[in-house]
């Protein structure tokens, strides 16, 4: 299905921004009254905010590169989608995951003019309180997207390649 891949690619697209660490081409992503919501709750409203927000985060700080795993695709309508994806992280200058760093992740799209963009993006922290098994199986499952994918998940000017 056509969407289904269209909006698989937007969240591959926005994952990459995140790891090129660029702001305004991840924020470009959204939609003009967008929003993204942070590993820690920040709330970003708007692609001005969502842009200067997150290009004040990469010069500030040496994020870590996301790798992603789409568990499904809901089409609501044609025109509306809802990513349902789990994240982990691999902090810069290393080339495993920090399983502390793992998320779920839920991007909602909408297609305006022929384009999706993003509604909503949230991301949760991955705690799975009292279950263990369910964060050690995440990890296994994001270390094969991340062995599978031969140095690509890091795209950015200051990352390494997978060795």
């Amino acid at each position: 299905m056509e969407a289904d891949r269209e909006v698989r690619m937007l969240y591959a697209n926005l994952l990459d921004c995140w790891n090129r660490r660029n702001g305004r081409e991840f924020a470009a992503l959204f939609a003009a009254d967008g929003r993204a919501i942070g590993y820690d709750g920040s709330a970003h409203g708007g692609r001005a905010e969502i842009e200067a927000d997150l290009t004040r985060i990469f010069a500030e700080h040496a994020t870590p590169a996301y790798v992603g795993l789409v568990r499904g695709v809901r089409l609501l309508s044609r025109d509306v989608a809802v990513v349902d994806a789990v994240a982990g992280m691999v902090p810069d200058g290393q080339h495993d995951l920090n399983p502390a760093l793992n998320a779920v992740q839920t991007l909602t799209a909408v297609k305006s003019g022929g384009t999706w963009r993003i509604a909503v993006f949230q991301n949760t922290p991955a705690a799975y309180h009292g279950r263990p098994q369910l964060a050690e199986r995440l990890t296994e499952d994001l270390r094969e997207v991340l062995d599978g994918a031969g140095g690509r998940w890091m795209n950015g000017p200051s990352r390494s390649a997978k060795k």
